[in-house]
């Protein structure tokens, strides 16, 4: 069937993606699963008036949490960004026994049930652990504090830095790095003005990313530390008790978190067509 038979099937020379016509069917057919996914965030905003939303962020539960998160998200970012870096860095470059089991490893923890996670770090990290109880004789407790929390939202969303960082220094050519080794640079150097600045755009998109997932945490953050108001709640959290005791609370975190994600996406959206466009 030749093209100009069908108007729908038309393409431009000068645009491969042409612009969808409100009149065809793609657009007609992909509208119930356009409105599905917008229809929840809408009814969020609408059941939450801006008067009502900053009279709740002066509340004490709401400020607490949106600090405890903004603490504990950005101390799990500097830590995911110090250790992860070398991890990625070592699976981009570097072949070496039992790698496709490291890669398996840094998948795993997007896929597995945020509760067996939970579990997992319990069992690990828990006065009764494989570490914990060594940690609990000389006196240092890490389930239900402050520190279960970086360490849930640490084991649920580094992979997303280190698996961007993968893709950044993966796509480097190697020449780049061995003319700069040939003029005298030290492998710090050329680690620090050459790979760095080339996979700049991976490296911020995965610690956004991560940043994000971070701060969304919630099943393994509950089991392994707890829902304490002030000390372990993040925004997650408090949404869920907000359900049981106050819903404008609920409703006022849902809106925040979903304004950061929002805002995440287009960020890490904005760096990738930067990048498409250098």
């Amino acid at each position: 069937m030749a093209q100009s038979a069908v108007p729908w099937l038309r393409r431009t020379q000068q645009s491969p993606n042409p612009t969808v016509r409100l009149s065809e069917p793609w657009w007609l057919l992909s509208l119930p699963m356009l409105a599905f996914l917008v229809l929840p965030i809408i009814a969020i905003f609408v059941r939450t008036p801006p008067a009502q939303l900053l009279a709740n962020l002066l509340e004490t539960q709401v400020s607490q949490a949106v600090g405890l998160s903004m603490l504990t998200t950005g101390i799990t970012l500097l830590i995911t960004v110090i250790f992860g870096t070398p991890v990625a860095y070592m699976m981009a470059c570097y072949h070496f026994p039992l790698r496709r089991a490291v890669d398996t490893i840094l998948d795993l923890p997007l896929v597995l049930p945020p509760a067996v996670t939970g579990v997992a770090l319990l069992m690990a990290f828990g006065r009764r652990g494989i570490l914990g109880s060594y940690l609990e004789i000389m006196g240092i407790s890490i389930a239900f504090t402050q520190i279960a929390v970086v360490l849930a939202q640490t084991f649920v969303a580094a992979s997303f830095y280190v698996k961007a960082a993968i893709l950044g220094f993966s796509g480097i050519e190697p020449e780049l790095e061995q003319a700069a080794a040939l003029d005298g640079a030290s492998k710090w150097q050329i680690f620090r003005f050459i790979t760095i600045p080339l996979s700049r755009t991976a490296l911020l998109s995965g610690m956004v990313m991560t940043w994000a997932r971070a701060l969304g945490e919630f099943g393994a953050t509950i089991i392994f530390a707890g829902n304490y108001p002030g000390r372990t709640q993040t925004m997650p959290l408090a949404i869920y008790i907000g359900f049981e005791l106050d819903l404008d609370v609920a409703l006022t975190l849902a809106v925040i978190l979903v304004g950061f994600s929002f805002l995440v996406l287009m960020v890490v959206k904005g760096f990738l067509r930067s990048d498409l466009h250098t």
